[in-house]
């Protein structure tokens, strides 16, 4: 409710705010500051009635200050502070003192001192907030979306959103001191829907024509290269029309980067001095340069997966050759089908119980396995159901092919060779963090090299990019674009971090002829390859120099910099996991006129 006492209204709208305009901040004053006249504004976080003294605590973006409302310094201040309410906005100003023995705030940095004021006036007022903006409150998440504003003025948003200012700050100045141009690149461009599905807008003065929203500025980028800008970066809004999850969002943010005449190892430089100066903005740590690589071909065989967490063990190893060797009708039956048997050790995992093992193996079976197998190891030999299956010798083999010891749990998918990767790599996470394996604290780097340039998609009967179509191959296997392209590595990295990938990039096809080839290879055209990227191919015949790049997801590297568990905590104003707005009840329907005008109909069936 507004305090709706006459005089304390006409008093509102009478205050004069810039006659008496904040002097310090309400995270400002200290010890140092003793005796100085201080004028501060901010939102009334607490208010406490001592009787006599009335002692507010004033709260900005900067911190919060104790402020003294006495009647024998200033009598209409003190009536004035019966009427505050939590967040009205009070403008104080008074003299800055030591506060009493015994009373000093050491959780405050402004703990030391307290400002007894001489004028106060309420700049505004404000209802009751939905929710109390104290740290400890957990209000749901659709509340939070919803009155995104207050949720900013408690300390872990703001903390956040003031963390990846200073993490864009850094790179901006790391790469302008490296010679990078900022460059803006257009919102409204053409779909070229080789990637996930477009957001796409409606031409009013091309009835019947789209523009997309960009997914990236990969072509853009590409051509500025073709201009001779030679290093380029932005930090930019990107959109994708996709399902979403903890890490997705249907509009991101990336600091996108392109250079020229370079080839990878001087982008991987460059990259680890710019992850470096962001973290050293955002946490003062010191990262150990240059991260270390992994092939593609390593990380899928030892992790299951390209983005390996790092952080513990429980690597994945093939044990088909020995598996032949048992009788185990299962693993027979997936050998025979031209799949693999592939399993892990778990440590400490013969103390499993039954419901134990059973809810592993449902968690496996929700991941795709058909099913899982397992062996105790003990110390008196081997314990499990399909133990009899196998000669003692085989076991030992298997064990010491997967380094598991007295104590551990064996545990196997027989499966095709990409099913027994996912499930296994899934499950060995998920297995990590429940055993308590993973430090939260470490930060582990990693290069992942020497991806497939492409694979197969079995829906669509073609080889797709793994990456994209201007990804480069390696010079060496070029010749297998007419042979055998699927056995064709790209000139493309990844940078992974704690298992998340938190960049991705290649060195470009910068040749018409092989990026033609490149479009074959793809089922893609020459008709098709000029309809979507002709203005790209045309460029490419005026002297493309040898380019390469990245693009860094800012918002993922801001939620494992804050240990956020969603990126929406590192967003001002983030969409739902439906893609919905909750505090602008976006997307919402507009106007019949709006449609006409465009030549859109309606029509939802």
């Amino acid at each position: 409710m507004f305090y709706n006492n006459n005089l304390l209204v006409n008093e509102v709208v009478m205050s004069d705010f810039t006659r008496h305009a904040r002097t310090h901040t309400c995270g400002q004053l200290r010890a140092a500051d003793e005796g100085k006249e201080v004028t501060l504004v901010g939102w009334v976080h607490r208010r406490r009635d001592h009787g006599g003294l009335v002692f507010v605590d004033l709260r900005d973006r900067f911190g919060v200050t104790q402020v003294v409302l006495n009647p024998q310094i200033d009598a209409a201040a003190h009536e004035l502070a019966h009427a505050l309410r939590a967040e009205f906005i009070l403008q104080a100003r008074g003299k800055v003192s030591h506060r009493p023995a015994g009373t000093v705030n050491e959780k405050l940095d402004t703990g030391e001192i307290e400002v007894y004021a001489d004028h106060a006036q309420i700049i505004s007022q404000s209802k009751t907030p939905p929710f109390v903006i104290e740290e400890g409150e957990t209000p749901s998440e659709a509340v939070k979306l919803k009155y995104r504003y207050l949720e900013m003025r408690r300390g872990p948003l703001a903390r956040a959103l003031e963390m990846r200012h200073r993490v864009c700050m850094a790179a901006r100045r790391y790469l302008d001191a490296l010679g990078f141009l900022e460059v803006e690149t257009p919102m409204l461009t053409k779909s070229t829907p080789e990637g996930a599905r477009d957001f796409l807008a409606p031409s009013r003065l091309s009835p019947g024509k789209f523009f997309a929203l960009p997914q990236s500025p990969q072509l853009f980028k590409q051509l500025l290269m073709v201009g001779g800008m030679d290093r380029y970066f932005q930090i930019v809004k990107c959109f994708r029309d996709e399902d979403l999850r903890a890490d997705r969002q249907p509009e991101f943010t990336q600091i996108d980067m392109e250079m020229s005449f370079v080839d990878e190892e001087e982008v991987r430089r460059v990259c680890e001095g710019l992850i470096g100066e962001m973290f050293m903005a955002a946490r003062a740590i010191k990262l150990d340069t240059p991260f270390p690589l992994i092939s593609y071909a390593d990380a899928m065989n030892r992790f299951g997966v390209d983005r390996p967490d790092l952080r513990f063990g429980m690597e994945l190893a093939g044990v088909s050759a020995l598996a032949a060797q048992c009788e185990f009708k299962v693993f027979k039956d997936a050998l025979a089908g031209g799949g693999a048997v592939r399993g892990m050790a778990v440590p400490g995992g013969a103390a499993f119980s039954r419901k134990d093992l059973e809810d592993i193996t449902n968690e496996a079976i929700q991941l795709g396995a058909k099913g899982l197998a397992w062996i105790k190891v003990t110390g008196e030999g081997y314990q499990s159901p399909i133990a009899k299956f196998f000669q003692t010798a085989t076991l030992d083999g298997i064990r010491e092919a997967l380094g598991a010891g007295a104590g551990d749990l064996m545990v196997f998918v027989a499966d095709s060779v990409k099913a027994g990767y996912a499930v296994l790599g899934a499950l060995r996470l998920s297995l990590g963090h429940r055993l308590g394996l993973i430090d939260g604290a470490k930060l582990n780097f990693v290069w992942v090299v020497d991806f497939p340039l492409l694979e197969y998609d079995e829906e669509e009967k073609r080889y797709v990019a793994l990456h994209h179509p201007f990804t480069s191959p390696k010079l060496e296997d070029i010749a297998l674009f007419d042979t055998d392209p699927g056995k064709m590595r790209a000139r493309a990295y990844d940078l992974v971090l704690n298992g998340s990938e938190i960049g991705g990039g290649s060195i470009r096809i910068h040749q018409r002829e092989v990026q033609d080839m490149m479009f074959r290879a793809l089922s893609i055209g020459p008709d098709e390859a000029r309809e979507k990227f002709g203005f790209l191919l045309e460029a490419f015949e005026f002297g493309a120099p040898p380019h390469g790049g990245i693009a860094f997801g800012l918002d993922r590297i801001c939620a494992i910099l804050t240990g956020a568990e969603s990126i929406r905590d590192v967003i001002a104003f983030p969409k739902t996991q439906k893609g919905a707005c909750l505090l602008t009840d976006a997307p919402s329907e507009v106007a019949p006129r709006q449609l006409k005008e465009l030549g859109l109909k309606r029509d939802l069936s």
